[in-house]
């Protein structure tokens, strides 16, 4: 597990306007949290480089491109080694239909969350390619009905750092 990294309130301030536009303008993001554009960028590169920001993206709905029905689906793997993990975690994520995936303790061994064009295409993708998997044991799919987006990242109140870190500090 990768050390957590010392970050002050502006560092937070640029985490979170990024994590909602990622396609901010450095001199923008600048602006937004009251430094100079060049401080801001210094910033944000030494942020990717502790591995705090590891990329970033753009959100695509997924009903727009034919893909209107999502699922999650609770899946367990026997056995549960690191070879089989592996081997399943790297099937799972070369499938076209997957949105993400979660490794999770619990009753299930992975979270796996899909997007499909209807039913038919669900069904298929259950049957034909994950049951077809000898080490899935058992699944168990549910229909998303809403998905609400999480918003960004942002320390929990009694976290939340008080000061501002100096130039020059880490």
């Amino acid at each position: 597990m990768q050390e957590s990294v010392e970050l002050d309130s502006v560092d937070w301030r640029i985490l979170e306007e990024l994590q909602n536009d990622a396609t901010l303008p450095n001199r923008v993001l600048a602006e937004r949290v009251g430094l100079a554009a060049s401080s801001c960028l210094q910033r944000v590169r030494r942020l990717r480089e502790q591995g705090v920001i590891t990329g970033s993206h753009i959100d695509v709905n997924p009903a727009a491109t034919g893909l209107a029905l999502e699922a999650v689906v609770a899946i367990n793997v026997r056995p549960h080694t690191r070879q089989v993990v592996d081997q399943f975690r790297e099937f799972v994520m070369g499938q076209p239909e997957t949105r993400s995936l979660l490794h999770v303790s619990g009753q299930a061994d992975f979270l796996l969350h899909v997007a499909v064009a209807d039913t038919k295409h669900l069904q298929e993708f259950l049957v034909d390619k994950l049951a077809s998997r000898t080490e899935v044991r058992h699944f168990t799919s549910s229909i998303v009905l809403e998905e609400l987006h999480t918003r960004a990242l942002t320390p929990p109140r009694q976290l939340r750092p008080k000061r501002r870190r100096r130039s020059g500090e880490g």
